[in-house]
């Protein structure tokens, strides 16, 4: 139960990276704000790099991970879309980021209740991804 509950928890970890990070992307050509971009890029790095924590522990589970639902992802793009082409701004961006992570909050805190047998590694990079999107929530903020 252990190794199943660890497994399934690291994929919901890293198809939530992959979102995060595809979000970023979607929404960085439409920042005009320095600091903002800064914010928004250090987050995407910061994203990165548990993608490849999570990598390392999948691989040690011989699993290779999962996508994003996309549906979920097919969403998210149009919504961000329709939201920039209506009004193209920071606040926009703001908005759109903070709702995500918000979502990727609400899910992962779900996961990680769902698959409490998860050895303590697996737990352990949830909360730090859980903590990234919380804080770029809080940091976006003084945008919206």
């Amino acid at each position: 139960m252990v190794e199943q509950d660890t497994v399934r928890l690291l994929r919901e970890c890293d198809a939530g990276v992959a979102m995060g990070v595809s979000s970023i992307e979607d929404v960085l050509p439409h920042v005009q704000d320095a600091e903002l971009k800064k914010r928004l890029k250090n987050c995407q790095d910061d994203h990165e790099e548990l993608k490849n924590k999570l990598c390392t522990l999948l691989d040690a589970y011989h699993d290779a991970g999962k996508n994003p639902n996309p549906m979920a992802k097919s969403m998210s793009w149009v919504k961000t879309t329709t939201k920039l082409m209506l009004e193209d701004s920071d606040a926009t961006v703001a908005d759109l980021m903070t709702d995500g992570c918000n979502m990727g909050v609400k899910s992962l805190s779900r996961y990680l209740n769902q698959y409490k047998a998860a050895d303590e590694k697996s737990k352990n990079i949830t909360k730090e991804l859980i903590g990234l999107e919380e804080q770029l929530a809080i940091d976006l903020r003084q945008y919206l």
